[in-house]
């Protein structure tokens, strides 16, 4: 509906193609992303850049999601989530020097490292072989969010 009164909304067409996303529909959900950020008065076009990267790494094309991230990172550098993905795929690539290098970008945005992405940054420094910031990140995880699934995850010794 809203749509059809104003095709070019930023908001309607941004929640219109995560709509659209999460029912399996990514193309036409990445369409109506890509329609967002070309308004010139959206405020908060990186938003859209990192639903596109999520929708299209739904759908399994890596190479448009990390295209779609790093735009996100080009218009708002300090992009969170654009930050988490991109160290993610970095990792499962086996690139565990550029996922901390993501996640050391992340940790410097002010925002607080999640489960997940503390997790993720456990488990890049297990990888990379430095145990003392290993541990320290399973201290925060075990510590903030103890009932998690990935402080199970960790308790398990399940890593990969």
């Amino acid at each position: 509906q809203a749509l059809r009164i104003s095709s070019l909304d930023w908001d309607a067409n941004n929640n219109y193609g995560w709509f659209l996303c999460q029912h399996k529909r990514y193309a036409e959900g990445i369409q109506h992303f890509m329609t967002a950020v070309k308004n010139p008065l959206y405020k908060t076009p990186d938003k859209s850049y990192v639903n596109a990267g999520m929708c299209a790494r739904e759908s399994g094309d890596e190479a448009a999601a990390t295209q779609y991230f790093l735009r996100a990172l080009t218009t708002q550098p300090s992009q969170p989530q654009a930050l988490f993905q991109l160290a993610d795929m970095a990792f499962r690539r086996g690139e565990s020097a550029a996922a901390k290098q993501y996640l050391d970008r992340l940790s410097r945005t002010g925002s607080a490292l999640n489960a997940e992405a503390l997790w993720l940054a456990l488990r890049v420094e297990r990888r990379l072989g430095d145990r003392e910031a290993e541990a320290s990140f399973g201290l925060q995880l075990r510590r903030n969010f103890p009932n998690s699934r990935e402080t199970q995850a960790l308790l398990n010794r399940q890593y990969e």
